[in-house]
């Protein structure tokens, strides 16, 4: 056999050897954007779900993390799969799949355990269901938290305070009728417009959770918070369906876990920025206002409330209102 030939049946053989060697080698990436500093809570969540699947599958999949403070363009990059993933508060997710707008009610859940409970329960992992059919995956709820109000005009220590301010909301019809209920002028734009809108004076003032206004240092462009906590605002993790229905089922698994290590991280930062922010926005000179009566801000919101829930799910509000944790 001439040294040709050995050659070419040398490489014959080891060539089906070789195959699975590099199909195991092989690498997927998945693009995760969320709208937030890294050192935010989401930067939390994504940072541990990158590192818990990366560790689970040696290295096969890597994770990589962009921020895009557009809500809505991320989420539509992950439906026509430009992206892998979004980390998104649910505020402009209702655009997607209306039902979430229920989340997004008023004074809907009592405090934190409330609403953790209800989205890690019966109630959220059916709402997640829901996604599958507006061509995304909901993959798990992090937490975004409950959101306050600020502005750069006046201290608002009742609801007739909010009245006549330019407030920019999400882009969600439910969040702008509650504000015009209260006598604001909401303005929906995207996170990304905030702080040269609040710069310019084009808005007096925002709401959103502690963590947002931490990381964000609004409080260079705001000097009045009220801690209203009128609305929960959960977080999710959406992923395009066409990532998951590659994966075969150990992969899966690691990705749904991986998933849940995100959301434990995401709540956790979440829970320290919270217990320690206020304090920390009045250090940086911001004027807080921290006894608030919820009541007269529910009975302020009242009519407009009853008139969001009649286009809504009246049989899940009630769900929500009555859950009790076991």
């Amino acid at each position: 056999m001439n040294l040709t030939r050995r050659v070419a049946l040398a490489a014959a053989i080891a060539l089906p050897l070789s195959l699975p060697m590099a199909q195991a080698q092989a690498q997927t990436t998945i693009t995760v954007q969320h709208p937030l500093p890294l050192a935010s809570h989401y930067g939390a969540g994504v940072t541990a779900f990158k590192e818990a699947l990366e560790r689970a599958t040696g290295g096969r999949y890597r994770v990589n993390i962009q921020r895009n403070d557009n809500e809505r363009e991320a989420i539509e990059s992950v439906q026509i799969g430009t992206i892998e993933c979004s980390l998104t508060s649910t505020g402009p997710v209702g655009n997607f799949v209306p039902e979430v707008r229920n989340f997004d009610v008023p004074f809907l859940f009592r405090d934190t355990a409330h609403a953790r409970g209800v989205l890690d329960g019966e109630i959220g992992q059916q709402m997640l269901a829901r996604f599958t059919a507006r061509g995304l995956v909901g993959v798990v709820w992090m937490e975004n938290g409950f959101r306050h109000l600020t502005n750069s005009r006046r201290e608002v220590n009742a609801p007739a305070d909010i009245r006549g301010l330019k407030v920019r909301t999400m882009e969600n019809q439910v969040h702008m009728r509650a504000f015009t209920q209260l006598g604001a002028l909401p303005t929906p734009m995207a996170f990304s417009e905030l702080v040269p809108a609040l710069q310019q004076g084009t808005v007096d003032g925002q709401e959103n959770p502690i963590a947002v206004i931490l990381a964000n240092n609004l409080n260079q462009v705001q000097r009045f918070l009220t801690l209203t906590g009128h609305v929960y605002s959960p977080a999710i993790l959406i992923c395009n369906p066409g990532l998951v229905g590659r994966m075969n089922a150990a992969d899966r698994a690691a990705f749904n876990e991986a998933a849940r290590a995100g959301a434990a991280a995401n709540r956790a930062k979440n829970s320290a920025d919270e217990a320690a922010g206020v304090e920390e926005l009045r250090r940086r000179g911001m004027t807080v206002v921290t006894q608030v009566d919820s009541a007269a801000f529910q009975t302020a919101l009242a009519p407009g409330a009853a008139q969001i829930e009649q286009q809504l799910d009246s049989a899940l509000l009630r769900r929500i209102r009555e859950w009790r944790a076991n």
